[in-house]
């Protein structure tokens, strides 16, 4: 009979094309055992985890599996992918005596009490982060959402949402074209139709529209040409950041991240360097009394490829804490 893994768990990140599977010791991932698998190649997650584990002696004792989709009563559906991922079936197979499923955001939310300074690129100082305060995960990539995170003790709570879909509103004429063109096309906009990989591509097309010419360029043409130069591709990055701090000045009034406001996703990492000249933080303050007021949180741009991984485990190390 093959023992169970004392002191090591098992973590799998599912993203839209990928899965990565890999071990961790209490709340530190083993990079070095990281594999990953096409999700084309599979039919759900299971199979995954026997092959991870024919290469690894032992049966877990605990997993932890994160996914881009909801989890509800210890079902998680994939969003863009047809797999149904269920604890308690996983738990019978593979003889842990834990399984735990995490939507892919709180994921990045449970990493926030364990990054180390070097996944972490300062971008807004703002006051010293107070302990055991509430802090706020902003993903921008092929979605958009955040994730609150709360400290209850040696706990982290973070609760689910789905904030990318909060009504896209104007403040100016030019928004206001922005938001009518959208609306053309995408009934009831959301502000994930513009920040995101796709929202990017969108505002260029806007842009396009708006000047009378120009052609549609996809999201990394327009970073390509956005670095050159271009005045379109930079007129579309600048409406971009613009609906981006004020997205996220808006939701840190909502949730008070004294402990720190953190950026994390593809596109957010690819115009990280660029957000400041970019007018992020005259956007993210404009609030007028409340100014003063949010520009006390300060805002980090996530360069951990592997947070989600180290979420699940940081989950995995307070679960099996002692109380």
């Amino acid at each position: 009979m093959t023992e169970p893994m004392t002191d090591l768990h098992i973590v799998a990140d599912i993203g839209g094309t990928n899965t990565r599977v890999a071990l961790c010791q209490g709340a530190r991932v083993l990079t070095d055992t990281i594999r990953r698998y096409r999700n084309a190649e599979h039919p759900g997650i299971a199979p995954i985890l026997r092959d991870f584990l024919a290469h690894t002696p032992g049966n877990p004792r605990a997993i932890c599996i994160d996914l881009a989709g909801p989890v509800h009563d210890g079902i998680g559906t994939l969003t863009n992918l047809d797999w149904i991922v269920d604890a308690r079936a996983l738990a019978a197979e593979f003889g842990a005596d834990v399984v735990e499923l995490l939507n892919d955001m709180q994921a990045q939310g449970h990493a926030v009490p364990y990054f180390k300074a070097d996944a972490l690129t300062p971008i807004l100082p703002g006051q010293e982060a107070s302990p055991g305060a509430a802090r706020l995960v902003v993903n921008v990539g092929t979605g958009l959402n955040i994730a609150p995170v709360y400290s209850v003790g040696a706990k982290t709570v973070v609760p689910a949402a789905e904030a990318g879909h909060i009504s896209l509103q104007a403040k100016d004429d030019e928004e206001l074209r922005l938001l009518t063109w959208i609306a053309a096309k995408h009934p009831s906009p959301g502000v994930e139709d513009i920040l995101s990989g796709r929202g990017l591509e969108r505002l260029h097309a806007f842009v396009c529209d708006d000047e009378g010419t120009g052609t549609p360029l996809d999201a990394a043409g327009i970073m390509a040409a956005f670095l050159e130069g271009d005045a379109q591709c930079a007129r579309a990055a600048r409406l971009f950041v613009r609906f981006l701090g004020r997205y996220t000045g808006d939701l840190s009034l909502i949730t008070l991240p004294f402990g720190g406001i953190y950026l994390v996703g593809g596109v957010a990492r690819h115009l990280g360097p660029h957000l400041l000249r970019l007018g992020f933080a005259e956007s993210l303050a404009d609030k007028g009394r409340f100014a003063p007021y949010v520009t006390q949180f300060p805002v980090h741009l996530v360069t951990d490829d592997y947070a989600a991984l180290a979420g699940c485990a940081g989950h995995l190390s307070e679960v099996f804490a002692p109380e």
